[in-house]
């Protein structure tokens, strides 16, 4: 079973930054995409970046430009960096990964969700 924690959400003042990261452990043999979401009420869950072992990126239509991720294949962790945030950034952010178990079974797994809140 594989669990993915995201960490890193909260409270921050508009064109602020947020870094979240979402660590991955369990019976992993390898991770291949690693990926976040957001969804924000009565709104269908949407991509906001995705990336590979090998480093390749993928974002999504929002929030363009603004956006980063990065990752640690050592750590099975991915890093978004959240910049220049406004309060359209507020829904709750999801991460996903395609995990292979040590049973060679491959799973789409995702995290619990984390909140960001841009307010002053």
């Amino acid at each position: 079973q594989v669990h993915l924690v995201e960490t890193g959400g909260g409270l921050v003042q508009p064109g602020g930054s947020l870094r979240l990261s979402c660590a991955a452990s369990g019976s992993i043999l390898s991770i291949s995409a690693m990926g976040w979401y957001r969804q924000a009420p009565g709104k269908d869950r949407e991509m906001v970046a995705v990336i590979s072992t090998g480093g390749r990126t993928n974002y999504g239509h929002y929030p363009k430009g603004r956006f980063t991720i990065s990752r640690d294949n050592a750590k099975n962790t991915v890093y978004p960096q959240m910049n220049t945030l406004k309060p359209e950034d507020t829904p709750v952010y999801y991460c996903n990964a395609d995990v292979t178990s040590m049973s060679f079974l491959k799973d789409n797994s995702w995290g619990q969700g984390t909140q960001v809140s841009v307010s002053s």
